[in-house]
């Protein structure tokens, strides 16, 4: 039987999910993306050398793992483009190992200008890069198909009706300039290639490695709190970051995960706008931001800091049926001589339990028994309150520098 394990962020994305899945591919036989687009940012430190991926499963830089793109991403074929010659320019193979669905939605330029013209309004806080307005086509049914690439006569006709409709939009509604369709036609057009060389029905290649007892992993992209349904409404992403999506974003029922490894960091971070009851604007939120080096991985912009929270992190851990937790950063609380936890809230604002720090080193530690003291009442406390074990615990963001219990 084949042990296949979904790995996903519990809060707000950048969890560090990239490195895990990394560190775990080593034994895997292949790596999935079932939901997001280029708007998530998978960092990976291996002897000193960053590799950032934002569509590419994580899984890619083991030679004998398999990727795979499932249905459920939404596809920004530039981003994509020159994310595979970034990592063929290190020497990394595609062939026969790298695979895109047919069925995955493309993002047009088209979906990046009402993206935009719409966060001027809205303020939600988006990447800006078209994630919301393709899924939006996707579910009205008007979605271009990685798979329209194998017929060039239809796929000019989607995009002429696809980008009139758009081009509505962001002059009437938007007061935006339209985007002419001959452009956008060429600009698709010219990646037919990767059609040719990547496109599968990817139902069927997931068919063969369950029959075959290929251990698989599932690779969620942002996190539980930015979940369409689930997550802090409206100010959340256009995908369903949770469990649930693994079996509509690649095909799959739920039987055949294995495992739930839930991600969350030591304490917690936030990008853009929407509600964060634990954030810090003291001296702590200063010291966790440089610390930990928070600031997004695909957009440069610096992450919101603040205590980690409980409540938020137990519902998350029940919404996705959590087996294992994992839990990221807690070197960046070596300094702190005080730290922090919600366990609950009156009349919106945290109420908090206090640890005190451990004031020492657990950069690199791979031994839990070598953890301080302090550090480990504090993992245990949050294993209590949860009800989940930390089976995984990362002290630095290289491959090695992780603790497996």
């Amino acid at each position: 039987m084949s042990n296949n394990t979904l790995i996903l962020g519990l809060q707000w994305g950048d969890e560090g999910k990239g490195k895990i899945v990394d560190a775990l591919s080593q034994k895997a036989d292949a790596v999935c993306r079932f939901q997001g687009g280029h708007n998530a940012g998978h960092t990976i430190k291996v002897k000193g050398q960053k590799t950032v991926l934002h569509l590419i499963p994580s899984g890619i830089l083991h030679e004998n793992t398999k990727c795979l793109i499932g249905n459920g991403v939404v596809l920004a074929l530039d981003a994509l483009e020159k994310e595979i010659i970034n990592l063929q320019d290190k020497d990394i193979s595609f062939v026969d190992r790298f695979y895109i669905s047919s069925a995955c939605s493309l993002i047009l330029p088209s979906h990046i200008s009402i993206d935009k013209a719409r966060d001027k309004k809205e303020s939600i806080g988006t990447t800006g890069r078209g994630i919301g307005p393709a899924y939006e086509d996707k579910i009205g049914r008007r979605a271009i198909r990685f798979g329209d690439l194998g017929n060039i006569d239809i796929l000019k006709d989607k995009i002429n009706t696809l980008v009139g409709y758009h081009n509505k939009l962001l002059e009437n509604l938007y007061d935006e300039q339209p985007h002419k369709i001959d452009e956008v036609i060429e600009e698709i057009s010219r990646y037919e290639y990767l059609y040719n060389e990547y496109c599968i029905d990817s139902q069927e290649i997931m068919h063969e490695w369950i029959k075959n007892n290929k251990s698989i992993l599932f690779e969620g992209a942002q996190g539980t709190l930015l979940d369409i349904d689930h997550g802090t409404y409206p100010y959340v992403t256009s995908s369903s970051t949770t469990a649930g999506g693994v079996s509509t974003g690649l095909g799959i029922g739920p039987k055949f995960i294995n495992k739930i490894i839930g991600i969350s960091k030591a304490y917690a971070t936030r990008v853009g706008e929407g509600p964060f009851l634990t954030e810090l604007f003291d001296n702590h939120g200063k010291m966790l931001a440089k610390k930990g080096n928070e600031f997004g991985a695909t957009t440069g912009r610096p992450r919101r800091c603040g205590w980690l929270d409980l409540v938020a992190l137990k519902k998350a851990i029940f919404t996705n049926s959590v087996t294992d937790l994992c839990i990221t950063k807690l070197d960046v609380l070596d300094e702190m001589e005080t730290i922090n936890v919600c366990i609950e809230s009156k009349n919106s604002e945290p109420i908090y339990k206090k640890f005190p720090g451990w004031l020492s080193s657990t950069e690199g530690t791979t031994v839990y028994s070598e953890l301080p003291e302090n550090a480990k009442k504090y993992i245990e406390f949050i294993e209590d309150f949860t009800g989940c074990t930390a089976t995984i615990v990362s002290t630095g963001p290289s491959r090695d520098q992780t603790i497996l219990r």
